[in-house]
């Protein structure tokens, strides 16, 4: 019988923290790099990011007034 999807994953994410705790890795980099991974298996996912990041950036300089709105 197969494991459930997220069995599965758990024990992929508790073998590769363990790997970095084995090899002095701290968690803000586990995380970092966890992240990264998924990011970059998703296509169009980082350009999508990115883009929410400039909306982002654009509306607070809109709402701070350093640029103006069209």
């Amino acid at each position: 019988m197969q494991k459930p999807w997220e069995a599965e994953v758990g024990e992929l994410l508790t073998q590769a923290a363990q790997s970095c705790i084995d090899h002095g890795v701290d968690a803000d980099a586990f995380m970092r790099g966890a992240f990264r991974a998924y990011v970059e298996t998703r296509p169009g996912m980082k350009e999508y990011l990115e883009e929410l990041q400039l909306l982002t950036q654009l509306e607070q300089l809109r709402k701070t007034g350093n640029m103006g709105s069209a």
